[in-house]
């Protein structure tokens, strides 16, 4: 029947909390624009120390595009009604997630311990400001993430809770939201990565 399947998931040509969710993006994508170009005028005007980043930073970059995958994995899956399959790989994307939260701390750590501290040089403090906000966007994506999980995982309980969220049009919803951040945080952090690494 028209309207229970996932084909027919939204009324309308975009979802209004996708909608949403693409305002509050285009809100980041202008303060990291913000911060990324006063680092080009900081570094402009002199008194800036150079050093590389720690290695760390890379293992996290790795981390980070490995979870994409699995996210978009577990949206396919989920698309598929395949549920137990994409509760797995959103649970390997949380764990990857974490995992990129203690290799991105971890990087600070080794700055600290080559000398560039959060109020020493500039080119420092911007490292750590803006990594540092991207590090926050990245918890309110993994809290997000463990609710939706929690839920799939209740709604996974016998056959009566899965009947009822195949039957539900908005199923997909979540998921959608979930996948679309997840991706743009870990693009967003490839852009920080390499605009450090070129800059």
């Amino acid at each position: 029947m028209a309207g229970l399947g996932y084909k027919y998931e939204y009324n309308s040509p975009i979802h209004p909390q996708l909608f949403g969710l693409w305002l509050g993006i285009g809100a980041i994508i202008m303060s990291f624009a913000g911060l990324t170009s006063a680092y080009i005028v900081k570094k402009g005007a002199g008194y800036w120390v150079e050093f590389t980043l720690p290695q760390f930073f890379s293992w996290s970059t790795l981390i980070v595009a490995l979870s994409s995958i699995t996210m978009q994995l577990a949206y396919w899956q989920f698309k598929k009604m395949k549920n137990s399959n994409a509760i797995a790989l959103l649970g390997a994307t949380l764990l990857l997630g974490l995992g990129f939260l203690y290799l991105q701390y971890q990087g600070w750590m080794a700055l600290h311990n080559k000398g560039i501290a959060l109020d020493g040089n500039p080119s420092g403090s911007f490292v750590y400001v803006i990594s540092g906000l991207h590090f926050f966007h990245i918890i309110g994506g993994l809290l997000a993430m463990l609710n939706l999980w929690l839920k799939m995982m209740w709604q996974n309980r016998g056959p009566v809770r899965k009947l009822m969220d195949e039957l539900n049009p908005q199923r997909l919803i979540g998921m959608k939201l979930m996948t679309t951040y997840w991706h743009f945080v870990g693009i967003l952090w490839l852009y920080l990565f390499i605009f450090f690494q070129n800059i």
